[in-house]
C-alpha cells in the first residue's frame, strides 16, 4: 500500500536523497546487506575467475566445423546484453552477423550453420534454456554459459556441448562481467573476435582501479560515482553513448538505475537523439522547466522542487586496432559537442563520461564501473536497499502463476 506521508509503495525508503547517508561509511553499508557494493567491487576479480575457468574448457571443437554462417547470444536482462557486448568488440569487420536474441528459443531461421551461446547468470532462465533446447535439436552448435550444477549444465553435457561456469556472487546485474568474458571467449574460439590475454588483463585492473576510487569509504568530493549519483538524485536521466560501445555502456548504466535505485531513465544511442529524441531537452524536463522558474525564488527551493532531466554523455573517441577510417568517429564527437551546447543552453545539466584504454573491452570497462556503482549510491542515498527490489520478486511470482495456469 502507498504511505500518502511519504510516497513509499512497500518498500522502506525516502523521496529526497541524502547525501550524508553517503558519507557515512557504517550507515550505509548496513544498508547494504545483501553485498551489492563489495559484488560490485569484484568485478575485476570476475573477469580474472571466469578466464580461468573458461581456460579449463575445450573450445577447439568450436572451431573444428568452420566459421558459423551466424552467432546468436540468447539471453535476459544482464545475459542479454553480453550479446551487444560481443559484437561492439567484435567490431564492423566481424565476418558473421552477431544477434542477440531475448525472448524463449531462437530465430526460425537458426540451423545447422549457426551457432548458439546460451547465457544464464542462474542457468536456469526460461529464455536460456530454451534456446539451448532449441540449438540442440535444429543441429546447430550450442556453447552453454551459467552456474555449475545448474539445468544449463545439464542441458550442455546431453547436447555434448562445451558448458563454462561463471563466478555467482550476487544477483545477474552484478555479475555482468563474469557472463561477458566467457561469451568473448568463446566468440575468439570461432575467430570473430581478437580478445587478448593482455587485454582482459588490463581490464581487469582497470575495473579494479575504478572500484578503489569508488570505494565506500571515499568521501563524496573525491569518489567519482557518489558524485555522480548526487548529481542525478531527483532528475530524469537521460543516459547517450556516442559510439557503438559507448551505448552499450549507456543501456547498461539505464538497467542500473532502474533496477538498483528505481529510477526512470531512457538510455541509447547519440545517433537516435538525434533523430528526434533530442526535443526532450526543450521539452517540461528541459527547456520549459527552466523557463519557468521564479527568478525571485530561493535557488535551492527552486531545484527541489521542479523535476529537471539530468543528462549523462558516455563519449568514447577510440578505434577498434582493425578500424581504418576515422569519419565515423569524428561524426560522433561532433554529436556529443553538440548535444553538450544544446543542453548548456537550456540549463540542462550534463555529465560526461568519457572512455579510456587501449582495447575495446578496457574502454568499455572504463565507462562502465563509474556508473555501475553511482546506480548503488544513488539507491543507498534514497534508503533503498539496491539487492532487494520487490517488484522484481513479484514479478517473477506473477509470471509463474501465469504460467502455470495457461499450462
Amino acid at each position: 500500500m502507498v504511505n500518502p506521508m511519504d510516497g513509499t509503495a512497500g518498500v522502506n525508503g525516502h523521496r529526497v536523497a541524502d547525501e550524508s547517508l553517503l558519507d557515512d561509511e557504517k550507515s550505509m553499508l548496513a544498508n547494504d546487506p545483501g553485498g551489492m557494493l563489495r559484488a560490485t567491487a569484484s568485478a575485476g576479480a570476475q573477469v580474472r575467475e571466469s578466464a580461468a575457468l573458461a581456460a579449463e574448457v575445450d573450445l577447439s571443437m568450436l572451431a573444428d566445423e568452420g566459421r558459423p554462417r551466424a552467432v546468436v547470444v540468447a539471453g535476459i536482462g544482464t545475459a542479454g546484453l553480453t550479446g551487444n557486448i560481443l559484437a561492439t568488440v567484435a567490431g564492423p569487420r566481424c565476418p558473421v552477423p552477431i544477434i542477440g536474441h531475448r525472448s524463449a528459443g531462437v530465430p526460425g531461421w537458426v540451423g545447422a550453420a549457426d551457432v548458439v551461446i546460451a547465457v544464464s547468470a542462474s542457468g536456469r532462465s526460461p529464455e536460456a534454456l530454451a534456446a539451448a533446447e532449441a540449438a540442440s535439436r535444429r543441429g546447430a552448435r550450442l556453447v552453454a554459459i551459467g552456474n555449475p550444477g545448474s539445468e544449463l549444465e545439464a542441458m550442455a553435457e546431453r547436447a555434448r556441448a562445451p558448458f563454462i561456469g561463471v563466478p555467482r556472487r550476487a544477483p545477474a546485474r552484478a555479475t555482468l562481467w563474469g557472463l561477458t568474458v566467457p561469451v568473448l571467449l568463446a566468440g575468439r574460439a570461432l575467430g570473430l573476435v581478437k580478445v587478448t590475454e593482455a587485454d582482459i588483463a588490463e581490464t581487469a585492473t582497470r575495473l579494479d582501479n575504478d572500484a578503489e576510487r569508488c570505494r565506500p569509504a571515499a568521501d563524496s568530493f573525491v569518489n567519482p560515482a557518489k558524485a555522480l549519483a548526487l548529481g542525478l538524485a531527483g532528475s530524469v536521466p537521460i543516459v547517450w553513448g556516442s559510439s557503438p560501445l559507448a551505448t552499450v555502456a549507456a543501456r547498461r548504466f539505464g538497467d542500473t538505475l532502474a533496477a538498483n535505485a528505481r529510477y526512470p531513465v531512457m538510455a541509447g544511442a547519440l545517433g537516435e537523439a538525434g533523430r528526434g529524441r533530442v526535443g526532450l531537452l526543450d521539452g517540461v524536463f528541459g527547456g520549459l522547466a527552466e523557463g519557468s522558474r521564479d527568478i525571485f525564488a530561493d535557488p535551492e527551493e527552486a531545484e527541489e522542487n521542479v523535476t529537471r532531466m539530468r543528462l549523462v554523455v558516455l563519449r568514447d573517441g577510440g578505434l577498434n586496432p582493425e578500424d581504418d577510417a576515422d569519419e565515423p568517429v569524428a561524426v560522433e564527437e561532433r554529436r556529443a559537442d553538440a548535444i553538450q551546447t544544446l543542453a548548456d543552453r537550456r540549463g540542462v545539466r550534463c555529465d560526461v563520461l568519457t572512455a579510456e584504454g587501449g582495447s575495446a573491452l578496457e574502454r568499455l570497462a572504463s565507462l562502465v564501473a563509474v556508473p555501475d556503482f553511482a546506480s548503488l549510491y544513488l539507491a543507498l542515498a534514497h534508503g533503498l536497499d539496491p539487492m532487494a527490489v520487490p517488484a522484481i520478486s513479484e514479478m517473477k511470482e506473477l509470471s509463474n502463476v501465469i504460467t502455470d495456469g495457461l499450462q
